[in-house]
């Protein structure tokens, strides 16, 4: 009865929702552990050592590039139901055994296994949103989930105040609610797009053939290169401009307004996508991305310009990261866009590992004023350089126009 409910077809207004909430899940899941660090190396309460909880963190990064780029391929290979059903159970499960975890090791452990079901999330979500988009709003249906990322951070950083030292209580709500939302998929999400029985099936290698090649290691490079500037401004912007000299009060102001010029450079840069064509709109966006990184290198005697600049900094660099799936959606065919997704996230998420932790060593050197951000600068020159040299894709415009006539039909 269950599975005859779960295959009811359901509006695409609930699919949206649906993985829009998946989505949230991953914001939150990053900040609880940002949260909790401080207070298990607090010798008052958990007594770790930061250089072990960095290698906790760091494992859950690699499971969640893992997670991604194998939940890809399998919701391509089986339909998105079952896989995104998996990733959830896992990541729910996971979360709410972390906090009985007795050592740093067995933290890594579980923390890794929680990371695998939670980059199987985004993949099979955002495809999944660019398959049932409304014709010719394939980057809006990408970038909307997305700002679910920032409301979960968000949710995060408000429950981890109200735990205060009850750290635990943070992966007991994400993973309690995990589960509920897994009754939810369960009962509502379609279960569709499997390959036939017989029909010919795509592989992990179709991504490296002759005419995906380009494209496919440009989003690789590109999404790497995103997520250097994503999570090394959102781990050390607050401490890069405390060594500038700012208040540490002022620091944190500067992140949070960061963040909302992410939310909104999401949307403005989904209707740019949808409207100009995704090419051009991403290269602008990297460069636009450098050219403000480099600025914040300049000292500026106004708080107003200072904190203009910063969110005009937060509307480029992050959906110039999330543009890179859209890329994805535009580039591969329809058996093959989960799988795509899931690489770039994959390989972008080493970007999430390298960018912090090269950041931390200019910190530590006292270079990363301005230094980090000439980094980061870089770092965005050289995903232009990569986008520059792919293909234009065409696919997406053709399928929509298709979609629009199967409708008028």
């Amino acid at each position: 009865m269950l599975q005859d409910v779960a295959r009811t077809p359901v509006s695409k207004t609930w699919i949206a929702i649906l993985c829009f909430l998946i989505v949230v899940f991953e914001g939150y899941d990053i900040v609880a552990l940002g949260a909790t660090i401080p207070v298990l190396t607090d010798p008052a309460v958990g007594g770790y050592s930061v250089e072990a909880m960095n290698w906790v963190n760091t494992f859950s990064l690699v499971g969640v590039g893992v997670g991604a780029a194998f939940m890809g391929r399998l919701a391509d290979r089986f339909g998105r139901r079952r896989p995104l059903l998996l990733a959830v159970l896992v990541f729910s499960v996971f979360t709410l055994l972390f906090p009985l975890m007795p050592d740093p090791v067995l933290m890594g452990a579980v923390r890794f296994i929680a990371g695998l079901g939670l980059g199987g999330c985004m993949p099979v979500a955002l495809a999944m949103m660019q398959e049932n988009a409304p014709v010719g709003r394939r980057a809006l249906a990408n970038n909307l989930p997305m700002v679910g990322y920032h409301l979960g951070a968000v949710l995060a950083s408000l429950a981890g105040r109200a735990a205060g030292i009850e750290w635990s209580a943070l992966y007991y709500l994400g993973g309690g609610l995990g589960l509920v939302l897994l009754a939810v998929l369960w009962v509502k999400l379609p279960d569709a797009d499997a390959a036939p029985a017989g029909a010919a099936r795509s592989t992990f290698s179709d991504v490296v053939k002759a005419k995906y090649l380009r494209s496919s290691i440009g989003l690789w490079i590109a999404a790497f290169m995103g997520l250097v500037l994503v999570y090394g401004l959102n781990a050390w912007l607050p401490k890069i401009m405390g060594a500038a000299g700012y208040p540490v009060a002022d620091s944190l102001v500067m992140l949070f307004v960061l963040n909302l010029g992410a939310i909104a450079g999401l949307i403005i840069s989904a209707f740019a996508a949808d409207a100009k064509g995704i090419k051009g709109v991403a290269v602008l966006w990297f460069a636009a991305s450098a050219l403000f990184l480099v600025l914040l290198a300049i000292p500026f005697g106004s708080q107003v310009v200072l904190t203009a600049v910063i969110f005009v900094t937060g509307v480029f660099v992050f959906s110039a990261q999330s543009l890179m799936y859209v890329y994805a959606g535009h580039v591969y065919p329809r058996d093959l866009v989960a799988t795509g997704i899931g690489l770039a996230s994959g390989i972008g998420r080493f970007g999430a590992i390298v960018g912090p932790y090269i950041t931390g060593l200019m910190v530590a050197a006292g270079t990363a004023y301005p230094g980090a951000f000439f980094l980061y600068g870089g770092a965005a020159v050289i995903a232009v350089l990569v986008i520059l040299q792919m293909p234009n894709p065409r696919r997406a415009a053709v399928d929509d126009a298709a979609q629009a006539r199967a409708e008028r039909v």
